[in-house]
């Protein structure tokens, strides 16, 4: 084992989570030798893509010699040693939990349920990574801290509103990272940079310790460069959590990862342009279906015509907009550090809405839920593009579409995954999503898995060196 060569920088920073668990195990790399490459490349790289936005080396080389000690001792947790980022709307003891917003300085006392679980893992927190205001945006064009760029192409969108994680990822500056997915908020971001996400079924992730977006929407998303990675994260993070409101100790439980490509019930939109699906999308999506022939089984077009996708991210929405009215009300008064006009008029929009308004964007929860239950008694999987187009420039126009295709599982509670699925030919990612039936996480992953291994088609991570 001594006598192998040491392993690059560049490929400690290419490597999976998976991968550097191994090489952890065997000792061909030590926690505060890849704390160091990590650390050096934020150093470099961070300046000019904005992924971190707060990031203190002495905390994180104490965090790897206290992982370099477990190792020496043999006493070590599931992710011990592994540098991963946070989005900044986790408290994290001791670190101020800023949302996006101005003047949250004020450090957090506790450490939030998902921080309390990584650290008992063993993992290495990089520090907090940049996002949409108040997680209100999907662009992460952050008005006081700046705007992430996509790593793929500066002065191009991350997406958001987890953009900076997921930025951090694809450039090899976290192995994976956690953020919050309340309509798409991770699903989109991996799409534009090409990583895997993972969206579970509500409430599978406690959520104590986020601040809220919408509290029936929001879900703990896990962002990796391999599905693997992701299924090592969810059975680090999952299960009961008896101070979540949202956490329920009879969970739907999860269905074995069990799946027959021959025998699996794929459904497929009818028409991907009707609901507003660019040309380009649709053609990367047509030839990823063709290379997928066998892993996805048994095709089937589902009816959606009852399915509105642009009235449900609306409705979801001002869900948001509403429950944020009260979430960020100090934020809102704040004179001497005031939010932006944009995230202003957004909450002022649901503001001017009546209870009645709000009732009925709320109903449209119950109708997902119906949906949902109808669609995966027909089918085992919905297959779509995570997004309706890729990233695009941060000076441009901001789609209104971009939660479209990623709503229908965040109002109908279900899991869904997203993962690279081919190259636009401007040279840029887009992500291909699986939706699944409540509980079906691990089957998703499983089968992502398998779509990623025919496909073949990820970046080459870090995307930028």
């Amino acid at each position: 084992m001594n006598s192998m060569p040491p392993i690059a920088d560049l490929d400690l920073r290419r490597a999976s989570l998976c991968q550097l668990l191994h090489w952890l195990a065997v000792g061909r790399v030590q926690p505060q030798a890849l704390a160091d490459v990590y650390q050096q490349a934020i150093e470099r790289l961070n300046p000019e893509l904005n992924a971190y936005v707060d990031q203190h080396s002495g905390l994180l080389q104490e965090q790897a010699h206290m992982a370099d000690r477990r190792r020496r001792d043999g006493v070590i947790g599931r992710l011990d040693g592994i540098p991963l980022a946070l989005k900044d709307n986790f408290d994290m003891a001791g670190w101020p939990t800023r949302a996006g917003l101005p003047g949250r300085s004020k450090p957090a006392r506790d450490d939030a349920h998902v921080v309390a679980r990584l650290r008992a893992s063993g993992a290495v927190l990089v520090g907090k990574t940049n996002m949409d205001e108040g997680a209100l945006g999907v662009t992460t064009n952050n008005p006081h801290f700046g705007a992430t760029h996509n790593p793929h192409r500066h002065g191009y969108t991350a997406g958001g509103s987890s953009g900076g994680a997921a930025a951090a990822v694809a450039a090899g500056l976290a192995v994976a990272a956690a953020g919050s997915d309340s309509l798409g908020s991770i699903r989109i971001p991996a799409s534009y940079c090409g990583v895997y996400a993972l969206k579970p079924t509500h409430g599978e992730i406690s959520a104590r310790g986020l601040v809220p977006a919408a509290r029936r929407l929001d879900a703990v998303g896990l962002l990796a460069r391999s599905a693997d990675d992701l299924t090592v994260l969810l059975q680090v993070l999952a299960g009961y959590d008896a101070d979540d409101a949202r956490s329920r100790r009879r969970r739907v439980a999860f269905a074995l990862p069990d799946w027959e490509p021959g025998n699996l019930r794929t459904g497929l939109l009818p028409d991907l342009a009707a609901v507003g699906v660019q040309p380009d999308v649709i053609e990367v999506f047509e030839t990823a279906l063709a290379k997928l022939s066998h892993a996805l089984g048994d095709r089937r077009t589902v009816d959606f015509a009852d399915w509105d996708f642009a009235r449900t991210r609306r409705a979801g929405l001002l869900l948001m907009e509403a429950e944020m009215l009260g979430t960020f009300a100090g934020d809102l008064a704040n004179t001497e550090h005031p939010v932006s006009a944009g995230f202003r008029g957004m909450l002022g929009y649901a503001a001017a809405k009546s209870a009645a308004d709000y009732a009925v964007a709320d109903r449209v929860l119950d109708a997902a839920t119906l949906k949902m239950r109808r669609l995966f008694a027909q089918v085992d999987v919905l297959v779509l593009p995570t997004t309706p187009q890729g990233a695009f420039p941060l000076d441009g126009p901001v789609p209104d579409s971009q939660a479209d295709l990623t709503s229908f599982a965040s109002l109908a509670g279900c899991p869904a995954v997203s993962l690279p699925m081919g190259i636009l030919p401007n040279g840029l990612p887009i992500g291909l999503q699986l939706v699944g039936a409540r509980g079906s996480d691990l089957r998703l992953l499983e089968l992502a898995s398998v779509c990623a291994a025919t496909l073949d088609v990820e970046p080459r991570y870090p995307v930028i060196a």
